[in-house]
């Protein structure tokens, strides 16, 4: 068997400890004679699956009691609708929401909320094609507004909140999904954190939604469709329908391993590493440039380019050849970029490095 060092963006590399353990268990898990992919949600087996996830998942990032987590399907762009859907049905609530422009993700979730609410874009970076977090220390946010929304990181362009945006006060709602449990987040300072899982922690079809409690509608939303509204799945415990148990049992074993890994602190240790490598090359580069806002380069998404079309498209063909995949950049955008999730290992940064080392040595 021969792996690559897959840099993909989502669905992205998961740790091979972790790919070993579900093969180990594939056709009989613990003893049971069949796989997970068979059981009952219903079961107690999965049962005992799903509580192990929720409660680890609940010490790697500090969660409160007063937060709750749910495991829905649908990805991120369901929770797009989901989100104004029952944030501005709780009581009081005006029916109006600022969202911060960063990329194509928080772009979806405004086009998205504007079909159910009034919601404005309060600032953007839309100027410099996305590769900067404007300022967010004095935003225009309207007095009434139910809550203010950002996408955290940018998969696309590279970007990151390093400091998140003042909302005076109002609730914040994040979508993490490609930082997700790269470093300590203070759940406390969100009202919603959210993201799909495909990009750091799990496979695709996955989203994990942590929801402060007083932020749950009560009672069914009538004209909300039921698998929009999070208070069924509150109290179900997110099987309020048969849920996406595969994944679910996938990341789980991502947070023990994360958990026997040091935790978040632990995480963002190394990913500042692996990220410094490369950007100190591609700073002292005489060929391949950045693309982003020094200040506001992500740790997981490292968008970057030779300035030549041509000279692009002939790096990524020749980096698949050597066993560096997926180093294309979206098609939005062009160029190259390297997703190093967590389960990206040093010595995949540093293979990259190098072939970009010998690649400008040859032009």
């Amino acid at each position: 068997m021969s792996r690559v060092y897959n840099f993909s963006a989502g669905p992205a590399v998961l740790p091979e400890e972790v790919l070993q353990e579900c093969a180990d268990e594939m056709l009989d898990y613990r003893g049971c004679g069949m796989s997970v992919m068979e059981m009952s949600h219903r079961s107690a087996m999965f049962q005992q699956i799903i509580d192990e996830a929720e409660a680890d998942l609940r010490t790697l990032m500090g969660i409160p009691a007063n937060y709750k987590v749910l495991f829905l399907q649908g990805g991120a762009h369901q929770q797009f609708a989901a989100i104004p859907l029952n944030l501005c049905k709780l009581p009081g609530a005006s029916g109006k929401a600022d969202y911060i422009n960063t990329g194509m993700w928080s772009k979806k979730a405004l086009a998205e909320a504007k079909r159910f609410i009034d919601a404005q874009e309060v600032a953007s970076s839309a100027d410099e094609t996305f590769t900067y977090i404007p300022d967010c220390s004095d935003l225009p946010i309207r007095e009434d507004a139910d809550y203010v929304y950002i996408c955290e990181n940018n998969t696309i362009y590279g970007t990151v909140y390093h400091e998140l945006p003042n909302t005076k006060g109002k609730i914040l709602v994040s979508d993490v999904s490609s930082m997700f449990l790269s470093q300590p987040h203070d759940v406390e300072r969100y009202g919603v954190i959210y993201g799909g899982v495909q990009k750091n922690i799990g496979p695709a079809g996955l989203a994990i939604t942590v929801v402060r409690e007083d932020l749950v509608p009560e009672g069914d939303l009538a004209d909300v469709p039921i698998m929009m509204q999070w208070r069924p799945q509150v109290d179900a415990g997110s099987l309020y329908n048969t849920p996406n148990c595969w994944d679910i049992y996938v990341c789980g074993k991502v947070f023990k391993l994360l958990l026997k890994q040091g935790g978040l602190e632990a995480m963002r240790e190394r990913n500042v590493a692996k990220a410094q490598i490369l950007y100190d090359f591609i700073d002292e580069s005489s060929l391949f440039k950045g693309t982003v806002r020094k200040e506001d380069r992500s740790l997981m998404n490292v968008p970057f380019v030779t300035g030549d079309k041509e000279l692009d498209a002939e790096f990524v063909k020749a980096s698949k050849a050597a066993g560096l995949e997926n180093l294309k950049g979206h098609r939005s955008v062009g160029g190259m970029r390297a997703s190093i999730y967590n389960a990206m290992p040093v010595e995949g940064v540093e293979a990259l490095v190098a072939f970009m080392k010998d690649f400008e040595a040859k032009h």
